[in-house]
């Protein structure tokens, strides 16, 4: 089954990094330089991770601004001058490479399915996951930390 992987938009966070750290934190964000770490701090944008010295912003945002009991927010890393990750077809690297929790959702915004999978297998869990016609779109979230990764539709 063909599928598109999105990022979160770009323009969503653009104005964030023009702003000074009091601000931010007003806001309840914090401004980052990404360390050496491996994998890297994962851009929900670029769908790719930071390398040392990136600038990164760990913002709340609302990844699933439904009227459902499944609407969502949670902290994500966001770096700047990225542009949103759209691909058909194709998995990025930053998702490849961690354990990952697959949620379906319905037109209605009702959790339909879900499942833990390994980032090499997702391609198998997204066609288990939309060979279910309710399925309307998927969520990926990182496993362990539960944060928000990535949305995946039928392409």
């Amino acid at each position: 089954m063909s599928f598109r992987v999105t990022g979160l938009p770009a323009e969503d966070f653009a104005r964030l990094f023009t702003l000074s750290d009091e601000d931010l934190a007003a806001q309840g964000a914090i401004r980052r330089m990404a360390d050496g770490r491996t994998p890297g701090y994962p851009c929900r944008i670029s769908l790719t991770d930071a390398q040392a010295g990136d600038e990164l912003l760990l913002v709340n945002y609302e990844h699933h601004p439904v009227n459902s009991p499944y609407r969502m927010r949670f902290a994500v890393f966001v770096r700047k001058g990225e542009k949103t990750y759209d691909a058909v077809d194709t998995v990025p690297e930053q998702l490849r490479i961690r354990m990952l929790a697959v949620r379906a959702f319905d037109a209605d915004a009702m959790m339909v399915g879900w499942e833990l999978v390994d980032g090499h297998q997702l391609e198998a869990a997204i066609d288990r996951l939309f060979s279910d016609l309710r399925a309307a779109y998927l969520h990926v979230h990182y496993a362990a930390p539960g944060c928000y990764a990535a949305r995946i539709d039928r392409a």
